[in-house]
C-alpha cells in the first residue's frame, strides 16, 4: 500500500492539538495502614514520656492464717520510659510561571505538589515508627528521631542466633543476624510469648514477602476454588494460634522487610506534638514555598504486650 501523492497527514501537521488526558496517576503506595490504626494521643513536650508497671507474679501460697497480723507487702515501683519526638517535613516550591500557565490535570501546581508531599509525608511517619532506629535526643546541628518498633520490642521475640536485640528501652537498635526463613513454629512461639507476658496482641504488621510466606502455613492448606468465577483464594488475612490468640495479618509497604510485628493497639499510641500542617513560607523571589511539616513520637505502652520476628530472608 502507498500513500497518494500530496497527501496531508498527521507526520506533516504542525498544528494538532496535542491528546493529554486531564488527570494525573499515581499508585496507592500512599497507604499507611499501621498510622492510621494507631490511636492518637497528645505529646507536650519533646521528650515524651509515660509510666509502665507489672502486676506481682501470682502465687498459689499466698494464703495466711486466722487472726494473722496483716504485713505490708513491697510497694510496686513504676518505670518511666521516654521517646523523643522527631519533626518531619516536606517543602514544595514552584516558579510564579508555573503556577500561572495552564496546566493539565491540575488547576493550581502548588495545591497539587502540596497534596502530593503530604501523602508522601505521612509514608514518612509510618517508616520512622516501624524503623529499626535508636532515639537521639538532637542537638542545634543534629535532628531529634524517635525510637521506631523494634527498638522497644524484646520482650517477646525471635531473632537469629547471631542477632542482638535491642535493650528494650529505645536507646539502641536491633543488630541484625543470618537471615532465615519465616515459620509457622516463629508464630507460634512469639504469640505463646506474648500470651504468657499478659499480651494479646490483636494487629500483626508485615511487608509482602513475609504475608507470601504466611500464605503457605499448614494451616491454611485448604486452598479455595471459585469455579463460576474463576477464582482461587490463597490468603491468610487472620491467624488463629492454638492459644485462641486472633491475629489480623496487615500487609505495609512501609514495614521492614525482615520483620514481622505483632501489636497489641491498645499498648502503642502516636503521640503527637505538631499535626501535619501546611505553613505557607515567605517568598524572596519568584517562586512559591510551602512547608508540610509534622512532629511526633512512637509512646509503646507495655512492650510485653506486643512481639516481634526479626532476621527474616
Amino acid at each position: 500500500m502507498t500513500q497518494v501523492t500530496g497527501t496531508h497527514s498527521t507526520y506533516d501537521a504542525v498544528g494538532n492539538r496535542e491528546d493529554l488526558v486531564d488527570m494525573i496517576y499515581f499508585t496507592k503506595q500512599a497507604e499507611t495502614p499501621f498510622l492510621s490504626s494507631l490511636t492518637r494521643t497528645a505529646a507536650e513536650g519533646v521528650k515524651h514520656e509515660w509510666q509502665l508497671d507489672e502486676l506481682d507474679a501470682a502465687s498459689a501460697a499466698n494464703a495466711v492464717v486466722e487472726g494473722d497480723e496483716a504485713t505490708g507487702d513491697t510497694a510496686n515501683i513504676t518505670t518511666r520510659p521516654s521517646n523523643y519526638c522527631q519533626i518531619a517535613d516536606k517543602v514544595p516550591v514552584v516558579t510564579g510561571t508555573q503556577e500561572a500557565v495552564k496546566k493539565a490535570g491540575r488547576a493550581s501546581e502548588m495545591a497539587y505538589q502540596v497534596e502530593y508531599k503530604t501523602l508522601a509525608l505521612k509514608r514518612d511517619v509510618e517508616a520512622a515508627t516501624l524503623a529499626n532506629q535508636a532515639r537521639v535526643v538532637g542537638t542545634d546541628t543534629a535532628a531529634r528521631r524517635m525510637a521506631g518498633a523494634q527498638a522497644w520490642i524484646v520482650a517477646n521475640q525471635n531473632i537469629a542466633s547471631d542477632a542482638t536485640a535491642a535493650t528494650g528501652d529505645g536507646t539502641d537498635a536491633h543488630t541484625d543476624g543470618t537471615a532465615r526463613a519465616l515459620t509457622e513454629a516463629m508464630f507460634e512461639e512469639v504469640l505463646g510469648e506474648c500470651w504468657d507476658s499478659g499480651g494479646n496482641p490483636t494487629t500483626a504488621i508485615l511487608g509482602k514477602a513475609q504475608k507470601q510466606v504466611v500464605a503457605g502455613f499448614s494451616g491454611n492448606a485448604t486452598r479455595t476454588h471459585d469455579g463460576e468465577g474463576k477464582k482461587i483464594t490463597n490468603a491468610v488475612d487472620i491467624y488463629i494460634d492454638p492459644l485462641g490468640s486472633e491475629v489480623r495479618l496487615v500487609p505495609c509497604r512501609q514495614a521492614p522487610t525482615d520483620v514481622v510485628y505483632f501489636f497489641d493497639m491498645d499498648y502503642v499510641k502516636l503521640a503527637t506534638l505538631r499535626e501535619f500542617t501546611n505553613n505557607e513560607i515567605a517568598s524572596t523571589g519568584d517562586y512559591y514555598k510551602r512547608q508540610i511539616i509534622w512532629e511526633g513520637t512512637l509512646q509503646v505502652g507495655n512492650q510485653n504486650a506486643h512481639g516481634i520476628i526479626t532476621d527474616l530472608s
